[in-house]
Formats: C-alpha cells, structure tokens, sequence
C-alpha cells in the first residue's frame, strides 16, 4: 500500500499538469466506466486540473443499465460533465459487416475485443476534436496479466495510475472521495458477464502480491506467470525491422 498518501496524490497531480501544459492541451478526456480505475482517474484530473478541463464519456454497447447509472454517479459526484456516446448500434453494424466479409469465422473473444477499440476510437475522435488529450485507466495488475485489449483500453495519450495495483487505486480514490458504491464494487470490464476475477482464475490481490515480492499461493502463481510471459507483446513497443 502507498505509504505517504496525501504526497503521492500531489506528485501524481503536478505529472498530470506537467504533461497537459507541456503538450498544449486544452483538458483531458476520460472513458467512464463507472468502475473504480476510471472513477480514480477522473478524481485526480478533476483535482489537478480543475472540473473545466476534464470531459468524461460513457460508452455503452450491450452494457447493463446499472454501470451508466454508476458512472453518472461518478461525474455528478465530481462535478464533472458526462457524454452518452451509445455503440451498441454502431458495434451490431461492423460485427454484421465483417461476419459476412469472413464467412461467419469470427470467435467470442474477436468480439469482446471490438468494443473497447470502439471505444478508444470514440475517445480519439472526441479528444481531437476538442484539442484534449485521452487519460488512461489501467491499474497495474491488470497490465501484468494482460488482461487489456491491445489498441482498445489499453491505449491512451498518458496514464496516471499504470505503475499502481488495484488495492492503490482504491487508496487513492478512497483518499479523493470516490463513492462506496464504486469503491466497493466488484472489478467488472462490463464485456463478458462475469467479474475480473472470475475470468483470470487468481484474484487482485495475489496478482498484486506477485507483482511486490514475487510470490503467492502456487497455483496462483503458475496462472499469472503463464499469463504474463504470453501478454508480453502487449507492454512492449511494437517490434519493427531494423534495416542493416
């Protein structure tokens, strides 16, 4: 856990006001979940940069109505203005397309994929619209697994709490007053029905234990090197020919 919280917070936001002004950005924009990595993330650019420059977006596509209903808590309780950008339509459109393109060989995990990239395209297209820059919201643990879609959430302009495991993230945004309700609201990408958890086999926790020392419960332990060694191309630069 982070041991000197209130300096932490303030490093974190002097880096986001750094980066901002050195980019000549107007103000950030965020992907609103409703779930506590993002939910963190609009906390500490709306403290760092003010309520004026940050501009949330809700995406659903297929989504439960409760995760709308819990990112709207989010932006109303950071005073903080919320766009609808619903893709549900638009994700129906190209599936159909490409299915008839490939005769029907897509797969579920395809699929899953598409909408985060629909979403990272929304966020682009917004973010240069308005001169902004897009705010990344991926914990740590996340990234050590791979449990992120490559070009979809795991893109993004820069990334305030990537170096910070999930257990940090609910410190920060416990300390910038996040709601219970989010705080405590089981991991969820709001994708596949099923919680983060229940999808990687091993818990935050032991992820973030291996990430600090290296070690956890052995099966655990096997579930996330296994997954770590085969996501390693998605935390390194994309490999280019270099010319002799």
């Amino acid at each position: 856990m982070i041991k000197d919280i209130n300096k932490e917070v303030e490093e974190i936001k002097k880096w986001i006001i750094k980066y901002v002004k050195q980019t000549n950005a107007n103000g950030v924009v965020i992907g609103n979940s409703g779930g506590k990595d993002s939910a963190t993330v609009i906390a500490l650019a709306t403290n760092a940069l003010g309520k004026e420059k940050v501009l949330t977006v809700a995406m659903p596509c297929n989504s439960i109505k409760t995760d709308i209903e819990d990112a709207k808590l989010v932006a109303d309780t950071f005073k903080v203005p919320m766009l609808e950008v619903n893709l549900t339509k638009t994700y129906s459109a190209l599936e159909s397309e490409i299915e008839h393109a490939i005769n029907g060989r897509s797969n579920n995990e395809a699929k899953i994929n598409t909408k985060p990239r629909l979403r990272m395209t929304t966020l682009y297209y917004i973010a240069q619209c308005m001169n902004y820059l897009v705010l990344g919201t991926g914990n740590k643990c996340e990234a050590t697994v791979g449990y992120t879609t490559k070009w979809g959430d795991n893109a993004c302009d820069f990334n305030p709490i990537g170096e910070f495991t999930v257990d940090e993230v609910l410190q920060i945004g416990k300390y910038l007053g996040v709601p219970d309700k989010i705080i405590n609201k089981a991991p969820n990408d709001g994708l596949g029905g099923l919680t983060d958890e229940e999808k990687l086999g091993v818990t935050y926790k032991q992820i973030a234990q291996y990430i600090q020392t290296g070690k956890t419960d052995s099966k655990a332990m096997k579930i996330i090197q296994k997954k770590e060694k085969l996501s390693e191309h998605k935390r390194q630069p994309i490999p280019t020919y270099k010319r002799k």
